[in-house]
């Protein structure tokens, strides 16, 4: 009796602290717009029912606030200081399983105390980039997009894939379209640095993979840039991934686990020590598969089980009350084998199929290591200084596959290697609320060896395409913008970006402009223009010719390919969660390189084929136009739901030395996505949450060249109708993918699950076609089918 008793009476204790309601801790700083210096005094105030006692906190000498106590599910704060605009922070997502961590900046207003205060959302609001300068072009994406887009798996790039302006490669990379440029016109900035393509199995002269090396779990908003690009960015023709790594916790030790699509993974994050506000945040993951494959556990893809691995990493140490010194990585291997006489031919296949007729051996290195120092020089002076290196080495080997015996004969082989020191400094001024002053200087070392060569005739013939190593070249990048803010309604940019390429001593000066004027109720018009410049893959340059007189590098003299780049944007706030926007565009490239010889090839349209093009004797004599216009209709997540309409109309035509003007092989001529997303709380407290999200995408069929069947028969293999080059168009692209979640929220831990189901119509979408030697026929490749993708997600 005693013991029943005393259960009874502590289930009575107990029972009150289980239905209460579960809170977090909100923290973070609190920073000037321009000059970063911290805002002390500004007010944070969570947004709450009226009635209700006020929960808040006040910016100490350092911008730093806590807020203890906030309850768990979707919260908004209130942030306002003398001399700034106000700001809000909405929809920030608090669990129970992690503190809420978060970076602010405020605006200083132009305008007089007395007068009209100015409400911003620059946080949440996709519309508003980390870079102040974008005006037109650009959007910012929050990582938790990254986890509630149907189909993203966590990658940005597949995430980006939603935008206005942006097409996917195919379905088992991620390479991105930005208005009809090949996906190599892409620029990858990480935390200030150029780095090389953020993905496993990513191939030399590519911007994509199969799986990222970015870690939605260490990653913070970020800007996604697509025209008009403020004078910092260069070396770029299509769209910038601007890519911030946040902060460890430097006040408690938290934890994850989970596993899915990217692989197992484990991470964790805290103080350094006890009496420093220095963290750490790491997060280690293995590829899923791979790790099947070692228990012994098949999944239908034969031998090609993608093996890789990555560590992402950020170290951030304060130096006193102006400086912080942070060290970040990322460190990622990657190998696949693709037997032709155990290629896996279903379309179950999200990595991609091989050809039966080949076996292809990929291994795969990419490492990341960068340091950065930001210091306060004065209240209007802010300076960052990072260093950093960057190392790819890729290795190939394949057989061709006898099609009679199914003997196998070695076709070729390649390594790449890069090594690239760089350097960058940053210093942005501000005179006054209404003229800021920005400049900077990079320095990129590029240390190579390149080697490449196809094997003819069961290893008795050979030719040499790329056979370079201890070479050095350097690409310097200098820039000087100037942002004025006339009034609260309408502010100017303009600057110009210089590059200096060592290898041929290429020089360029471009010049950039941006124009905003805001009126009515949340309504603006922006204008953009930008000359942009971008050199050539660096092992264009090394592709050797035979001449008389020996080998040479007819390519190695090639100038920068580059484009004008006009938009015009047009937004309105038609409520406080609903925006749309309108963008045409105009791009007209040139100095594109092209055969000497009369010929249809462009560069423009590398990347189709994810492959290095062997063309040589190329000189810069090709054009190229992108003409186009974007809506976007957003309701940023409010009232337990969102969606994202995106609509894209354009044609993307070339010369090439022929000088007949053709579609190239990014032009669709349309794409268009829906989102929608939902979520309800569940559960006696409200404390669980059932979400699900859908994405509809429609593009227009890509135009491909003709197969000569006759010529493919006669010489075993593909080949294709050059004279009449992307004049055959694909049938159009429709796929849908469904994601459900649920997230239960308990007193120390946070528990996700989710599944991703992709293609859940199972549409055959045309990836290419080709000539198959052994059925003597054209054999038709498809795309992704049906695939469920599970996650499960764990924080403590």
């Amino acid at each position: 009796m005693k013991n029943y008793l005393l259960l009874l009476l502590t289930f009575l204790a107990v029972r009150p602290l289980m239905a209460q309601q579960l809170v977090q801790t909100v923290r973070g700083t609190i920073r000037d717009e321009v000059t970063k210096s911290a805002v002390i005094g500004a007010s944070v105030l969570l947004v709450q029912e009226e009635g209700r006692n006020p929960v808040g906190a006040i910016t100490d000498v350092n911008g730093e606030f806590k807020i203890t106590g906030v309850p768990t599910g979707r919260q908004s704060f209130r942030i306002t200081s003398v001399g700034y605009e106000e700001n809000r922070i909405s929809n920030v997502v608090v669990t129970a399983g992690k503190e809420v961590i978060t970076s602010i900046t405020l605006t200083e207003t132009v305008r007089s105390l007395d007068e009209v205060v100015v409400s911003a959302d620059r946080k949440n609001d996709k519309s508003k980039t980390n870079n102040e300068l974008a005006l037109v072009g650009g959007r910012s994406f929050n990582i938790e997009d990254t986890k509630r887009y149907a189909g993203a798996l966590g990658d940005p790039s597949r995430m980006a894939a939603n935008f206005a302006g942006v097409v996917s490669g195919n379905d088992s990379r991620n390479d991105i379209v930005v208005r009809g440029n090949s996906p190599t016109g892409m620029l990858w900035q990480l935390e200030g640095l150029n780095i090389p393509n953020p993905n496993h199995f990513g191939s030399l002269g590519s911007t994509g993979g199969p799986v990222s090396l970015l870690n939605n779990n260490t990653l913070d908003k970020s800007d996604f840039i697509t025209s008009a690009f403020p004078a910092q960015y260069g070396n770029a023709l299509s769209g910038v991934f601007d890519l911030r790594m946040r902060e460890g916790n430097n006040q408690k030790h938290e934890f994850l686990g989970q596993v899915g699509f990217n692989g197992f993974e484990v991470g964790a994050e805290g103080p350094i020590s006890k009496n420093s506000k220095a963290s750490y945040l790491l997060n280690y993951r293995y590829s899923t598969l791979g790790l099947f494959k070692a228990l012994g556990i098949e999944f239908g893809t034969g031998s090609a089980v993608p093996n890789y691995q990555d560590l992402n990493f950020k170290v951030s140490v304060p130096t006193g009350t102006k400086g912080k010194l942070s060290v970040f990585g990322i460190l990622g291997q990657s190998d696949v084998d693709f037997l032709g006489n155990d290629v896996d031919t279903t379309d179950t296949n999200l990595y991609g199929n091989g050809n039966e007729n080949e076996n292809t051996r990929v291994k795969y290195k990419t490492n990341i290591l960068g340091l950065n120092y930001e210091y306060n020089l004065s209240p209007k002076t802010f300076a960052k200084l990072t260093l950093g290196t960057s190392n790819t080495d890729q290795k190939f080997s394949g057989d061709s596959i006898s099609v009679i015996t199914r003997e196998a004969f070695a076709s070729g082989e390649a390594r790449f290697k890069t090594r690239k020191t760089s350097a960058v400094l940053n210093v942005r001024h501000k005179v006054n609320a209404k003229h800021s002053l920005y400049a900077g200087i990079t320095t990129d070392l590029l240390n190579f060896d390149l080697y490449n060569r196809d094997i003819f005739d069961g290893g008795r013939f050979d030719t040499v395409r790329v056979n370079v190593s201890g070479e050095n070249t350097i690409l310097t990048q200098a820039y000087g913008q100037w942002k004025y803010r006339m009034n609260r309604n309408l502010q100017l940019t303009a600057g110009l970006h210089a590059q200096h390429y060592s290898l041929n001593e290429n020089f360029s000066i471009e010049p950039r402009f941006g124009l905003q004027y805001t009126f009515g109720q949340g309504q603006s018009v922006s204008l953009g223009y930008g000359l942009n410049s971008q050199a050539q893959n660096i092992y264009t340059y090394f592709v050797q010719t035979k001449t008389e007189k020996g080998l040479i590098y007819s390519n190695k003299d090639l100038d920068f390919t580059k484009s004008h780049h006009f938009s015009i944007s047009y937004e309105n706030r038609l409520a406080q969660n609903l925006l749309l926007k309108v963008e045409p565009y105009y791009q007209a490239l040139y100095d594109v390189p092209v055969e000497r010889r009369s010929s249809s090839y462009s560069t423009l349209n590398t990347g189709s084929t994810f492959a290095t093009d062997d063309e040589d004797s190329l000189v810069n004599a090709g054009t190229g136009r992108n003409l186009g216009i974007e809506l976007t209709l957003e309701k940023y997540f409010s009232q337990g739901y969102y969606f994202l309409v995106t609509t894209s109309l354009f044609d993307s035509k070339y010369k090439g030395s022929d000088g007949v003007e053709r579609n190239t092989a990014f032009n669709s001529r349309y794409v268009v996505n829906l989102l929608a997303g939902k979520e309800i709380k569940v559960g006696r407290n409200r404390n669980s949450v059932l979400s699900a999200s859908i994405k509809a995408s429609f593009v227009g069929g890509r135009y491909t060249s003709p197969l000569n069947l006759q010529a493919s028969r006669q010489r075993g293999e593909a080949v294709y109708d050059e004279s009449q080059a992307y004049s055959q168009k694909q049938n159009a692209y429709f796929r849908t993918d469904l994601r459900l979640a649920y997230r239960k929220e308990m007193r120390k831990s946070t528990l996700e699950m989710a599944i991703d189901l992709q293609n859940v119509s199972a549409n055959k979408n045309i990836f290419q076609q080709t000539y198959n030697a052994r059925t003597n026929s054209i054999a038709t490749e498809y795309q992704q089918g049906f695939f469920p993708v599970p996650m499960v997600r764990f924080t403590f």
